[in-house]
């Protein structure tokens, strides 16, 4: 079981992978802006964080590019998780620092094909 972060400010969005991600027997936590992520991360210590791109305030890119130059943080994998599907929006999310990047809506099985691959 792993500790797993949510950062998306869509509750629908949050609501399917929370359903996703605990029956598979993964714990979840949830935040709803990257700003909260960064701080909900500092304070979990997640295996793992997916986290979305277009929010309000501190964006996913942002975020992410915080969590990886963060000493605390900088070791714990980042999963973009977005609408954004242009191959630009990829390279720059791992410039970012995100060890991948899956577009919405999310595949169940390619999801925890990641998860399994990144926190094993």
């Amino acid at each position: 079981m792993a500790k797993i972060l949510i950062v998306d400010d869509s509750p629908a969005e949050t609501t399917k992978l929370r359903e996703i991600l605990q029956r598979n027997k993964h714990q979840t936590f949830e935040a709803v802006d990257g700003e909260h992520g960064v701080s909900c991360a500092l304070e979990v210590m997640p295996d793992l964080i997916l986290m979305d791109v277009v929010m309000p305030g501190m964006n996913g890119f942002q975020a992410t590019r915080k969590l990886s130059r963060t000493e605390q943080t900088k070791d714990i994998p980042v999963v973009i998780v977005s609408t954004k599907d242009q191959e630009t929006d990829r390279v720059w999310g791992k410039r970012q620092g995100a060890k991948d990047y899956l577009t919405k809506p999310v595949d169940e099985h390619e999801l925890l094909r990641i998860i399994d691959q990144l926190i094993s």
